[in-house]
């Protein structure tokens, strides 16, 4: 990997759109479920769980 970097190939995973953290924030903030986020959103639950754990570092931080 460090050799992929070094040449450029490696930039690591892509953003996530402010525009679909928000919505992910906002509805959470509504209390709807996880699960219910990302099937409408159209994201995985891993994602929708990475966007509320940076918020609450971020948050608390």
């Amino acid at each position: 990997m460090a050799k992929a970097k070094a040449a450029g190939r490696y930039k690591g995973r892509k953003p996530i759109a402010p525009e679909l953290r928000d919505a992910v924030l906002q509805l959470a903030s509504l209390g709807t479920t996880k699960v219910s986020i990302a099937r409408q959103l159209n994201l995985g639950e891993a994602t929708v769980y990475r966007i509320l754990a940076a918020a609450k570092t971020t948050e608390s931080g």
